[in-house]
């Protein structure tokens, strides 16, 4: 998966809702979450996870990204639920209760000895106080040999960080803002992706928008989502704004000139920018060029059947 491929919305999906995976097609969704944790109950994982394996290796999702989220290190079903995804190899396979990078190992070491292919990503799930403690040593690890340099994002379970540290995040979650911080500032020093955690009250769109809108200015690349009417406006708000678009441009055309070859500093629009600018600038066409190329393509044909709804 390249850096430039769209991950604004990543909605979860119970793994043993069949219809609720085939309505999903046809979601502007950038990514897909199909989940053998929270949202199945013990005794339906094993039908679940047979369900959700088939789905993922059936294929027909076009542009969207499918991801696994398997039960946690030290449960009965992770080790079946590592090497399922194995086989059905999917796009990524999101671990939950990450904690030490002892988790992303042995999750990387099962996925080696069950045969997963070298693209098979980790996304770690940060949801508890001892993973956000652990976090730079977790990111340091994950893109290392030791985890097999699987690791490729950061999910914050922020809903989970709240009930285990007591906090009481209030509308403008200012309680947990210092520890989202963290968790973007680790991403970008691993180069890892960074996911805000989900929104309950999914009927609330405007208070969804709200905590879209924060997310992105605390410099996270998409929001996790527990409802399609969700999607939408997580496209919108984590897509790069026009006025960003542009400024990019003016500053990747300017060092194109050849005058400004071999400059690492030019001067542009009364501001001084850097070579580095000009790096941050590409990668934003190439984003917004990818969002432009998926809105012109054709939409897929959205099957029946009730919307999904995640955990």
């Amino acid at each position: 998966m390249s850096a430039d491929h769209p991950l604004r919305s990543v909605l979860y999906v119970p793994g043993e809702k069949a219809r609720a995976l085939e309505k999903a097609r046809g979601l502007d969704v950038d990514a897909l979450i199909i989940d053998l944790e929270d949202s199945i109950a013990p005794e339906m994982k094993p039908q679940a996870r047979e369900s959700a394996c088939r789905t993922i290796a059936a294929g027909g999702y076009g542009f969207r990204q499918l991801a696994l989220r398997v039960n946690p290190r030290g449960s009965a079903w992770f080790a079946d639920d590592l090497k399922a995804a194995a086989a059905a190899r999917p796009d990524m396979v999101v671990l939950p209760k990450i904690e030490s990078l002892e988790d992303l190992a042995e999750a990387s070491r099962r996925l080696d000895d069950a045969g997963a292919p070298p693209y098979l990503a980790l996304w770690a799930t940060i949801e508890t106080p001892l993973g956000l403690l652990n976090l730079r040593e977790i990111a340091q690890a994950g893109v290392g040999a030791g985890a097999g340099g699987r690791l490729a994002a950061l999910v914050l379970g922020t809903n989970d960080i709240a009930k285990d540290t007591g906090v009481q995040p209030g509308g403008d979650r200012a309680a947990l803002v210092p520890w989202l911080l963290q968790a973007v500032l680790v991403a970008r020093a691993y180069g890892l992706r960074v996911f805000d955690g989900v929104y309950n009250a999914f009927s609330d769109l405007e208070g969804f928008t709200r905590e879209c809108t924060q997310g992105r200015r605390l410099g996270f690349d998409g929001k996790t989502l527990i409802h399609p009417s969700q999607i939408t406006s997580a496209n919108r708000v984590f897509a790069p704004a026009p006025d960003d678009v542009a400024q990019a441009r003016a500053i990747v055309d300017a060092f194109a000139r050849p005058e400004n070859a071999e400059k690492g500093v030019i001067t542009l629009g009364g501001q001084m920018v850097e070579r580095l600018h000009a790096q941050s600038a590409a990668r934003l066409l190439a984003l917004d060029a990818a969002i432009r190329a998926r809105a012109s393509s054709p939409v897929d044909k959205p099957a029946t059947g009730p919307a999904p709804a995640g955990a």
